[in-house]
Parts: structure tokens; C-alpha cells; sequence
């Protein structure tokens, strides 16, 4: 029977999740299958980076050969298999929730170490899946601006073997909720983690245009928070509390609670500076929230132009329309496990195949 294993590089809660309800997902469609995982502590990012396919080579479950491998993209494949011949001939799919061209701080230490060797593992890869054409995009054309700068010994064709091994594959979400109870005042939720590329100078003009404007609005600030946070956090936070409009202030471990508040709101705001797939807003939405995003990034590909903006006032322009009553049921069927889970089984079952009569 065909044995699966699952490497999470650097196990962020995102991937975490990824992980867990895709084990679920295949094990419960295909219980024949032996799904086995292996993940690294979210820790010590440069080191993790550079260092997991020593760890991974060298860990006892990889010492027995899987059928089929499914990687995040931040395991270092090509040097995994080159150091573990166990593994050197298994097919692989590399799974990417982002990509190290599309950050807003170009500026990051070890960031040319680390673009170069996510091409060497897409090329290491039978298939490369990507959360969203626009992470898709952005990794092709920045890998083949990466290659342009060599300055000799350039392959060609790099770029176009991975694009056609590539698939737009998006984390699949569970059954939409039903909305909660609501109130009067309009209820907005902001979701994501508080760090700079989540723009919460953008959130602080906003919060300050919508109290100047005198929108009724609570807004709940619920993203996971660390050691070192923004200042703009801390002066949204406090503006709202003196404003009397922040209705819950925290992180919410336990997803059931977390999902129940957010269905008791309106709108879910985003104002990041980089977004692969945006699933706090997407999780928001399957909880009934209207999405107020950014005019770019991933968020083009599942929400309307109406609820998209460029500027603070475009912002509150569409803030004060939802809360009038201008919106409309928002469809992410495409987004559904019956709709992403057949990609995945079609294309593990080709590679599987392949495999066999190799």
C-alpha cells in the first residue's frame, strides 16, 4: 500500500494546519494509504532555513523510504536528497504557502541564499503546487530575474521546467459557518499577525478616518502577537479603547472560539503589504464577514473590486457602504476541500503511477 510523508520545514501555525487537515483529508479518501509526517519547531528562522535537510536527512523516519513525498517549500529538497539515497529517486511534491520574491523587505539577511535555493527545490520537484497565481507568479518572475543576474553558466529553460510542473493549489478551507449574532453597530475584525508586513500604519490611518468620519463601528484586533510588536499596534489598540470601539483585543488558540467570534462580525479588514493566499480573510469569510483588502497581492483572484481599495479614504469609502447595506453573498466553493481535494488525489495518483512503471 502507498506510504505518503509529509515534511513541514519550519511548521509556522499556518502549515501546521495545512498539515493536519491534509493528512485528514487523504487518509479519510484513501484509508489504504500510510500517511506519516515529519515537522520542524517553528524556531530560529535562518538556522531552520539553511540547516532542516540535515536534520530531515538524518531523521529515523526518513531512513525508510516513502512512495511519495509532500514538502513545504521551505525544506531544502535538492540538498535533502543529495545527502539521503533513500529518498534521491522518490517523487516529490513541493507545496508553497509563499515564495522569498514577493516580501516587501528586500533587505532581509541570507534572502539571496535562500531565492536560490527555493529554485533548486522547485527543480528538485515532480510538482510545485502554489496557494495562489499571484505566489505562483511572483516566484516564476522572480526566479528568472535571480537567473538574469548570473553573470554566466545560466541553463537554459530553468523558469519553464518549473512552470510546467507547477499547479495553483490553494490551502483548502471547511464548511462555511453561519453568521452570528449581530448588532446595530458595525462590526469589524482585523485577524492577521501583528508585524510590519501586515501594514498597521495603514490600519492606524484607517481606524483614525473612520472615528474622524464618525462611523459606528467595534473593531476586534485578534492576530497572533510576538515578543516584539509594532508601535501602530499599540496606538490602534489604545485608540480604540478610548474611543470605546475595541471589542476584543487577543489571540484565540482554540479554533472553535476563534471561528464563533469571528461570525459575529461585518467586515474582515485586511491591510497587509504582502498576502499568498490571505486565509484570515478567507476564514473570516466562510464565517459570513464582507472582505475590505487591498487592491493587489493574492486578494484580486476571490474578491470583488468593490471591496478592494488603494487608499485609506477608498477604505473607509467601502467600510461606509457595507455599513448602509451594499454587499453581497460572497462565494468560496472554489476554496472547498470538494473542489481541491480531487487535485490533490489525481495528481498524487499520476505520480504514483509513474512511479510503478519507472
Amino acid at each position: 500500500m502507498p506510504d505518503l510523508l509529509i515534511l513541514s520545514a519550519y511548521d509556522a501555525q499556518s502549515h501546521q494546519l495545512w498539515r493536519h487537515a491534509l493528512a485528514a483529508f487523504l487518509t479519510d479518501n484513501q484509508p489504504e494509504w500510510t500517511i506519516r509526517q515529519v515537522a520542524l519547531s517553528p524556531r530560529y528562522f535562518s538556522w531552520r532555513s539553511r540547516g532542516n535537510s540535515l536534520t530531515l536527512a538524518l531523521h529515523p523516519e526518513i531512513q525508510k523510504p516513502p512512495d511519495l513525498i509532500i514538502a513545504t517549500s521551505m525544506t531544502d529538497l535538492s540538498a535533502l536528497r543529495g545527502m539521503n539515497r533513500h529518498v534521491a529517486e522518490v517523487p516529490a511534491i513541493v507545496y508553497f504557502h509563499e515564495n522569498q520574491f514577493a516580501y516587501p523587505d528586500t533587505h532581509r539577511e541570507g534572502q539571496l541564499e535562500r531565492r536560490i535555493t527555493s529554485i533548486y527545490t522547485a527543480l528538485s520537484a515532480d510538482r510545485c503546487f502554489f496557494n495562489s497565481e499571484f505566489n505562483r507568479s511572483t516566484f516564476l518572475t522572480g526566479s528568472d530575474e535571480l537567473l538574469a543576474k548570473m553573470p554566466d553558466e545560466v541553463p537554459s529553460g530553468v523558469v519553464d521546467t518549473i512552470r510546467t510542473e507547477s499547479r495553483v493549489v490553494p490551502v483548502a478551507l471547511g464548511k462555511p459557518l453561519p453568521a452570528g449574532a449581530r448588532s446595530e453597530r458595525l462590526r469589524i475584525v482585523w485577524n492577521h499577525r501583528w508585524e510590519h508586513d501586515k501594514g498597521p500604519e495603514q490600519l492606524r490611518d484607517i481606524v483614525e478616518a473612520l472615528l474622524t468620519e464618525n462611523v459606528d463601528f467595534e473593531m476586534s484586533l485578534l492576530g497572533q502577537q510576538f515578543r516584539q510588536t509594532p508601535e501602530a499596534m499599540e496606538e490602534v489598540a489604545s485608540l480604540l479603547a478610548s474611543a470605546g470601539r475595541l471589542r476584543h483585543k487577543g489571540f484565540i488558540d482554540d479554533r472553535h472560539q476563534y471561528f464563533d467570534q469571528l461570525s459575529q462580525h461585518d467586515i474582515v479588514l485586511s491591510t497587509a503589504q504582502h498576502e499568498f493566499q490571505g486565509l484570515a480573510v478567507q476564514e473570516a469569510m466562510n464565517c459570513g464577514c464582507i472582505p475590505v483588502v487591498p487592491d493587489g497581492l493574492s486578494y484580486p483572484e476571490y474578491v470583488p473590486r468593490q471591496y478592494r481599495f488603494d487608499t485609506v479614504n477608498e477604505a473607509v469609502s467601502v467600510v461606509v457602504r457595507i455599513a448602509r447595506g451594499e454587499r453581497e453573498n460572497l462565494s468560496l466553493a472554489a476554496f472547498s476541500w470538494a473542489a481541491i481535494g480531487p487535485v490533490w488525489l489525481a495528481e498524487i495518483d499520476l505520480l504514483l503511477r509513474q512511479r510503478k512503471t519507472a
